[in-house]
């Protein structure tokens, strides 16, 4: 929802976050807190920048700008940093110097929370690990975040979304049938341990409040991962060998997408009374007295026969006149099968003010896209563009006491970069 920073504080006001961290993993997770209110302060290496700012294309020329902070990426702006960095501020900062390293502490002993990602034992090396920290700021909430975690045999390995899903199972249960394993088409285990992430923030920072103490939250990409085979797990628990099976599901049906005359259907019923109501509304009252298809477990064990049965049916009309009839009119959970474009531009979108619109400086009007939080007794909601690479470098220097001659001398030792 669009934000109207006016009205009313936001839950997370007055909270500053120092993000050490690159790509998604934390990124995501600080931009949830971004988006309830924290002031997060991108810290970001001279020049190079978040690993996401090169991730493309499409890129964005932003060659006609002149400002404070620049693109990194000589084709200009990433959309897919925009995405996942809006309301940030941008700090270029050389942690490898003693003067960068001393800057950084220095955000950090005034700031409530620091979450970085790197590989475990960086931190540490670099004088940023949570022993150092909580000396300088004992109420400092730390939060890591890697591939696998900090202990056990697989703790040193590097990881991306990728490896996790794979190895996590999520990639053994995706896909056709008779198919190769299918990684899912975003970047699921990212998303998944920024917000597993956020959440030990914000319960950290609950339990500072009750006990005025910080604390420190570490997670591993594998593990957050886990969690979310729910359905899949189960059937592993019993021994059994959950396998990939397209769009079914392993415990409901039917419940995937069928073919129509022009593109496909989701058809979801999760229940006894659902299966009767859509057998009726699609003149298939005779599959209600077929055996095969009594209960939904009878279904389940004959979900090809259902599935052929269902299609034949569905192929005769349009995937619109399917959703008039069977949504709109029949009130039964059915759906069409979206483009990513059509999903982000609907009626539905447009109503909840899902996507929005920020000013760039260097780009102009850029979409956003807005966090599903809404509070009757509080705001939330974006109000800043992504920033440039370095943008805010110095204005936080200003707002740490350093003199233009300061600062200059910090160009000078390689600290931070040129302007």
């Amino acid at each position: 929802m669009e934000s109207d920073s006016t009205s009313q504080e936001k839950i997370l006001d007055g909270i500053t976050v120092v993000d050490l961290t690159t790509f998604v993993t934390g990124g995501f997770a600080t931009l949830m807190l971004a988006n309830q209110g924290a002031e997060v302060i991108k810290v970001e290496r001279p020049e190079l920048g978040d690993d996401s700012r090169h991730s493309g294309p499409p890129f964005v020329s932003t060659e006609d700008y002149e400002g404070p902070g620049r693109s990194a990426a000589e084709q200009g702006e990433s959309p897919y940093f925009w995405t996942v960095n809006y309301d940030k501020q941008s700090v270029e900062l050389n942690l490898k110097s003693e003067e960068g390293l001393a800057i950084c502490k220095e955000l950090i002993e005034e700031a409530d929370v620091v979450v970085e990602n790197f590989r475990p034992g960086t931190a540490e090396r670099l004088g940023l690990g949570y022993d150092d920290l909580c000396e300088l700021n004992p109420e400092l909430v730390y939060c890591s975040i890697s591939a696998f975690g900090e202990t056990g045999p697989w703790s040193d390995r590097p990881g991306y979304d990728l490896l996790v899903q794979g190895m996590s199972g999520i990639m053994s249960v995706t896909g056709e049938e008779d198919g190769d394993p299918v990684k899912v088409g975003l970047p699921q285990t990212d998303l998944i341990t920024a917000m597993w992430a956020a959440f030990g923030i914000v319960g950290a920072l609950f339990r500072r409040e009750r006990t005025g103490e910080g604390e420190r939250v570490e997670l591993g990409m594998l593990e957050a991962a886990l969690p979310w085979l729910t359905k899949q797990a189960a059937k592993a628990f019993v021994g059994e060998t959950p396998g990939r099976m397209g769009t079914k599901d392993p415990v409901l049906a039917p419940y995937q997408s069928y073919p129509t005359s022009d593109g496909y259907l989701n058809v979801a019923c999760g229940n006894q009374k659902l299966w009767e109501g859509f057998c009726t509304e699609i003149g298939r009252e005779d599959l209600l007295d077929d055996p095969r298809f009594d209960s939904n477990a009878d279904r389940v064990e004959h979900m090809d026969e259902l599935e052929e049965e269902l299609s034949e049916t569905l192929r005769e009309r349009t995937t619109d006149e399917w959703v008039e009839a069977l949504a709109e009119e029949a009130g039964l959970p059915v759906g069409p099968v979206y483009e990513v474009g059509e999903a982000l531009e609907n009626e539905q979108v447009e109503a909840r003010g899902a996507v929005g619109s920020l000013d760039h400086p260097a780009a102009g009007e850029i979409p956003s896209l807005e966090h599903p939080l809404n509070f009757e007794g509080a705001d939330s909601g974006f109000d800043d563009a992504p920033p440039l690479l370095g943008e805010d470098t110095e204005a936080i220097l200003d707002r740490l006491g350093y003199s233009e001659e300061q600062v200059a001398e910090l160009r000078d030792s390689g600290a931070i970069p040129d302007a």
